[in-house]
């Protein structure tokens, strides 16, 4: 008896035959392969091996594993089809060893920016009947057919104003929101131009040197033209009738409400109310110009131009997922500001500098962070050599602070980018794969059940002859048992004596 052919076990694995020592399969216990019995339904008596319809390319960095201790990654596999994989022979993943790890945990990071970017709602394409009817909540009275006419307006409606690319009539609507928003900030700024202002011009009566009176004209203020004010009504008039019909038409009004975006535009709108409000009953107060600067949040609606451009939503999205990139830079700095302007300050008091611009520290706080930044307008600059050396140091510094986090963030940027191109050119329908269970043959007496289907009587055995077991020990002690083929069928069974 050959007592290593017995210790051999052989797994077929989606078509390509492994053979090992069960001893091996024993290393690590509680998994698949450490409970290998002849029971099992995928064992085939006939080629002695154990049949297992899974990716071959896994099993091998699988059986690897068994043998060395040491779990590696495929290269040319796909993450989550590994971790199925490990799943599936009951290994745990986080076993990788180090070196591919990185590599390996490339995917997570790949389906989370994939989720980020589902949160933002970058697709264009028209969602299906059911799709809407589950966002707006109404799925019930949409498979029951029950539903009223403002169930069904209520979607269009919203398309029509949120989704810009719905429809040809939503691209209408979105551009004359653009053109508004474009109008409303050129004014905003505009107005504030001194040629497009008119004077204030009073008539002052003042005492001559003759004992006698005059009058004079004299300029107090100015306003901006009447024509800034017309424009500014019908612009928020859109913008009042828009933020209105998008409210009673969306799906959810309290994520409506929160949406940052959303709230930008509310307090853009009511600011301007506000503004009319305060020309007519403040306007006589001391000071009351101070209330205009209020109006600045108007500025803020710009943001509103991320509905209508994915690559805001991308550039936005980039800042969010760098903020620890933007937090160690904004520290790094704020401490080289500090001790920038703690030395700059003492080194130009060291020697006799009667046109020092460095009079106390918070002024020297201004100078390093001008220098850190690379702008140095050169309203302040030191004058004695200590005090160029530490600029020299500060400016060295503030180069190199700078330039460490940004490619983390344009790497973010480029990452988002490329899914949000890559997504846009998959197909969104996708052949269905139904689950398919694999037939169990019947059990036959005093053996394992059979697998590949039931048996019919009279014809062959639905068997895969693929291979031929020689000399195998079982077979040494009783006849041999081979297949012979005729016609594409098993035409006989040879029995050969035992010699």
């Amino acid at each position: 008896m050959n007592l290593d052919a017995e210790n051999r076990v052989v797994l077929n694995v989606g078509g390509i035959r492994h053979e090992t020592y069960k001893a091996t399969l024993k290393k690590i216990p509680a998994t698949r392969l450490s409970r290998l019995t002849e029971a099992l339904a995928n064992y085939d008596p006939i080629l002695n091996e154990y049949f297992f319809d899974r990716h071959p390319g896994v099993f091998g960095q699988i059986l690897n594993y068994y043998r060395t201790g040491k779990l590696h990654y495929p290269t040319d596999v796909c993450g989550p089809l590994f971790e199925e994989e490990l799943e599936f022979w009951g290994l745990d993943s986080n076993q990788v060893e180090p070196c591919c790890w990185m590599t390996y945990t490339q995917h997570r990071d790949t389906q989370e920016t994939l989720a980020v970017l589902d949160r933002l709602d970058l697709d264009t394409d028209k969602p299906s009947d059911e799709e809407i009817a589950r966002k707006f909540g109404m799925e019930d009275d949409y498979l029951t057919g029950n539903l009223s006419w403002w169930q069904k307006l209520k979607p269009k409606i919203w398309s029509l104003f949120d989704e810009p690319y719905s429809s040809s009539s939503a691209k209408t609507i979105g551009v004359i929101s653009v053109f508004f928003i474009c109008i409303s900030i050129l004014s905003f700024c505009l107005k504030t131009h001194p040629d497009m202002r008119v004077p204030v011009i009073l008539n002052i009566t003042v005492d001559t040197s003759h004992n006698t009176t005059a009058w004079t004209l004299e300029k107090v203020a100015t306003n901006p033209h009447d024509a800034f004010f017309y424009i500014e009504c019908v612009c928020n008039a859109w913008f009042t009738l828009e933020i209105t019909i998008r409210f009673i038409a969306s799906p959810r009004k309290l994520d409506f409400i929160r949406a940052p975006v959303n709230i930008i535009d509310f307090i853009s709108t009511l600011s301007f109310y506000l503004d009319l409000v305060l020309q007519k009953f403040a306007s006589h107060l001391e000071n009351a110009d101070i209330l205009e600067f209020f109006s600045i949040i108007r500025i803020m609606r710009l943001f509103k131009l991320t509905r209508h451009s994915p690559g805001l939503k991308i550039l936005i999205q980039t800042f969010r997922a760098s903020a620890k990139e933007l937090t160690l830079l904004v520290f790094f700095l704020v401490l080289g500001i500090v001790i920038f302007a703690s030395l700059v300050y003492y080194a130009e008091r060291i020697q006799s500098n009667p046109k020092n611009d460095f009079n106390s520290i918070p002024l020297g706080l201004w100078w390093a962070l001008v220098t850190m930044t690379t702008v140095g307008y050169g309203d302040m600059s030191p004058k004695t050599y200590i005090g160029m050396f530490v600029g020299a140091l500060c400016a060295l510094a503030g180069v190199l602070t700078i330039a460490l986090p940004v490619p983390v963030i344009v790497s973010n940027f480029a990452m988002y980018y490329s899914h949000t191109q890559a997504r846009a050119k998959l197909p969104k329908k996708r052949r269905r794969v139904l689950p398919v269970e694999q037939p169990r043959g019947p059990r036959v007496a005093g053996g394992p059940p059979l697998s590949g289907g039931p048996a019919v009587p009279g014809g062959p055995p639905s068997r895969r002859v693929n291979a031929l077991k020689q000399n195998h020990p079982k077979d040494m002690m009783g006849p041999k048992m081979v297949r012979c083929f005729g016609h594409g069928k098993f035409s006989a069974l040879l029995f050969s004596t035992y010699m």
